[in-house]
């Protein structure tokens, strides 16, 4: 029998409309991995009676088990209210949602036939890829600030910009979905109470409440970010100063009179939190503590199960919620600030979009920086971190050329710094790269090619995508030494950098991944410096970066020629793809059971459990197929590409005549290419989709050795039967893998007509 759930309204503290909260008998509730998840909607409604009218009607749904299904809905549309009905039903089919689509919808990308090409940038974080995209577009770094740049991780949304010829500025913003921003601020919550149970300080649990470890959502934007007094906290700036920003702020966001909103009172709530946290965290403590029957010798014992139990029972308590809801009520605030364009909502009233159509360029730039702004004295007034996919396209010339070149750009997330080598790149980018007309990596002179853009390198070469390479490096009135008094000094010295790493990327790869990539680097490779600042005030060094910004920006829109894979085809040997496969599923559990403590692996050190279960709920819930750096599927597609991308380059022979070495090249490029877009699909079924439930058995471990335990799901349930190293023994469950390997392998052998022998 399923537990009987009641609804109940309820209406936060300094709002008119009603809510209502229940639990849902069929989605699953995140912290148990069982139906039950705590869902809290607008009724749409101030006045009492309809509320309790419109409540009594959701219990008479959580009353009839019949009307669970899906399917019931547009039974259940014709006896109640339509609000009731969108409340119950929303997200209980799994879909997720197409952000890029319904940009598409709201603002198309021109595309090959209007004569534009796709340039997407590629680059550690701190590299400069969005100060490259400003040079571009020519906006001010002083009075436009558009796009935003930082020395750290800027861009966390996907940034796409069309340089048009003429025409009114046009932006097309999609927000992510109200379960993922809860999810994100019930982490947060979560990692504050972690931080007071650990004797953290207030301040740190403050900060933890509003940024999100991962510094993709940091709320702090949307909140503002209170600051605690210090007894050793000096203030660096005086009233003045303080007054001064405020009114830069009011000048760039036009925000003098902020009726709808009080930071005062959020800051106010912040603060308040963390005793209300601490309260929960010394109650729930004290219980644990007395349920376990501690005594001082178990202490050091304890205290690791409390730790590891804090987060899924505070879940529990429906205090914990309540913050969780005024947070998000405090961030819905904010989207009421927007005065210029359109914004549309989901049937529950979440912001879904936001478009703007003007040709006041002013009025334009001002009105997008509140959703790509990273500015300061803005935080509290921001929506930047709630933005998914931001797009505008309007007339701007770089202030170095007379016009733009017909571009569309796309700047996503970096690639972040990563100590040791990168396994993989994100699902989400390596679709990209296969998807767009050139690649631009973005790389810093002064450091070039650390582990994050070499992955990256790997990705495109393996993929099949290596004649859309181009290399840009900034920083390079950066490189000052006695031994580099010249340009061409300098650029050896980058150059020198780079071969070490293309004779690696020889040895891991093979020579035709090695040459691809060096062929590129030597036609299409630029240098810059001062890009921070307008290339059109003169001297030596801007007249030098402006030339090879306006050679790039000719060189990326330029018509290449498809190379000609020749009438020669290759055959393997049938036999060479089991051991590729082997190899690859035995790399890929090799790090794993790294990354899981399993085994020891100085290349893949074990994570932290927390991040592990962050990993394991994301699966679970399928909403994502990635952690921060952990990417199983990812990985595992890689190590796949690797191993086929080496196979390919062994062809027992070729038919139709010996090629030369840049038919081979391209023959095996649109082997892999072929090869690639089927991977995707397959390595998201095995790591994903058939193994979702045990994603959440992984995820809802608790208790003493609760890390072991989820460990040695994730690598028997998850991974040993999504991916099993294939064995020489007849057995369906083992080698299932490698025949849905083997069947993508023999239709693109239709396709491109190489032989399998």
């Amino acid at each position: 029998m399923s537990p009987q759930y009641t609804a109940q309204k309820s209406r936060n503290q300094g709002r008119e409309g009603w809510s209502v909260i229940f639990r849902h008998p069929v989605r699953l509730d995140p912290s148990t991995g069982r139906p039950g998840r705590r869902v809290r909607r607008g009724l749409g409604t101030s006045v009492d009676a309809e509320a309790d009218v419109l409540v009594e009607q959701l219990n008479e749904i959580l009353r009839t088990q019949s009307l669970w299904d899906p399917h019931s809905r547009q039974q259940a549309a014709g006896l109640f209210d339509g609000r009731i009905v969108d409340v119950f039903y929303e997200d209980l089919e799994a879909a997720r949602t197409d952000f890029r689509k319904i940009r598409d919808d709201l603002l198309a990308l021109p595309g090959a036939a209007e004569g534009y090409k796709h340039v997407l940038l590629v680059g550690t974080t701190g590299a400069g890829k969005t100060t490259v995209v400003r040079q571009l577009l020519g906006t001010d770094p002083e009075t436009e600030r558009f796009p935003s740049t930082s020395t750290a991780k800027t861009t966390v949304a996907d940034t796409e910009i069309v340089l048009t010829e003429a025409g009114p500025y046009r932006a097309a913003v999609t927000f992510a979905g109200r379960d993922e921003v809860m999810d994100h601020l019930a982490e947060n919550v979560s990692a504050a109470a972690l931080a007071l149970f650990q004797g953290k300080s207030e301040e740190d649990a403050l900060r933890r409440l509003v940024d999100h470890v991962n510094q993709r959502f940091r709320f702090s934007y949307v909140l503002g970010r209170p600051e605690l007094p210090a007894d050793d906290d000096l203030d660096d700036e005086d009233e003045d100063d303080d007054e001064e920003k405020e009114g830069a702020a009011e000048d760039v966001l036009g925000l003098a009179d902020l009726d709808v909103i009080d930071p005062s009172a959020t800051v106010a709530m912040l603060v308040q939190t963390v005793p209300r946290l601490r309260s929960m965290v010394e109650k729930y403590a004290v219980e644990a503590r007395e349920e376990l029957r501690a005594t001082d010798d178990d202490a050091r014992v304890v205290e690791e199960i409390v730790e590891e139990t804090l987060d899924t029972d505070l879940r529990s308590l429906e205090e914990f919620h309540a913050v969780v809801d005024g947070l998000l009520h405090e961030i819905e605030l904010r989207f009421s600030l927007l005065g210029e364009g359109e914004l549309r909502r989901t049937r529950q009233g979440w912001p879904l979009s936001w478009t703007l159509e003007t040709e006041d360029r002013a009025v334009f730039l001002k009105t997008v920086m509140r959703f790509s702004s990273n500015y300061a004295p803005l935080f509290g007034r921001l929506l930047t971190p709630l933005v998914n996919g931001i797009r505008v396209a309007g007339p701007f010339v770089p202030t170095w050329a007379e016009a733009s070149d017909r571009l569309v750009l796309i700047d996503v997330e970096g690639l972040g710094h990563t100590p040791k080598s990168a396994a993989s790149v994100s699902t989400d980018l390596a679709k990209r790269i296969d998807e767009v007309d050139a690649i631009l990596v973005v790389d810093n002179a002064t450091a070039p090619m650390q582990a994050a853009p070499v992955a990256a390198l790997k990705a495109v070469a393996v993929s099949g995508n290596s004649g859309k390479l181009h290399f840009l490096f900034t920083h390079f009135d950066h490189m000052k030494a006695d031994n580099l008094p010249r340009f061409s000094d300098r650029e050896r010295h980058v150059l020198a950098s780079v071969e070490n790493v293309l004779n690696a990327m020889g040895k891991e790869l093979g020579p035709v991944g090695e040459r691809a990539v060096r062929t590129r680097l030597e036609r299409h490779c630029y240098f810059v410096g001062g890009m921070h600042k307008s290339l059109s005030a003169g001297g030596k060094e801007g007249k030098r970066t402006a030339d090879h910004m306006r050679r790039l920006s000719a060189d990326l829109s330029t018509d290449e020629a498809a190379p000609d894979t020749g009438p020669a085809r290759p055959v393997f040997d049938r036999m060479a793809l089991p051991l590729a496969v082997s190899e690859a599923a035995r790399s890929f559990h090799a790090r794993w059971r790294g990354l899981l403590g399993l085994e020891y692996n100085p290349d893949a050190p074990k994570q932290h459990w927390t991040r592990v279960k962050a990993l394991a709920r994301r699966l679970g819930e399928g909403w994502s197929d990635e952690y921060d750096s952990l990417k199983p599927v990812a990985d595992l597609r890689t190590e796949l590409q690797v191993q086929i991308f080496l196979m390919l380059q062994r062809p027992v022979r070729w038919e139709g005549g010996e090629p030369t070495e840049e038919e081979q090249r391209a023959v095996i490029n649109e082997i892999s290419s072929a090869v690639t877009g089927r991977l995707y699909t397959l390595t998201e079924r095995c790591l994903k989709d058939d193994v979702q439930n045990a994603w959440l058995d992984a995820y809802r471990q608790r208790g003493a050795k609760s890390t072991f335990a989820r460990a040695r799901i994730i690598d028997a349930d998850v991974f040993g039967r999504g991916a099993p190293v294939p064995t020489v023994a007849p057995s369906p469950d083992k080698n299932s893998f490698l025949k849905a390997v083997a069947d993508i392998l023999t239709e693109v052998a239709d396709e491109t007509r190489f032989v399998l022998d």
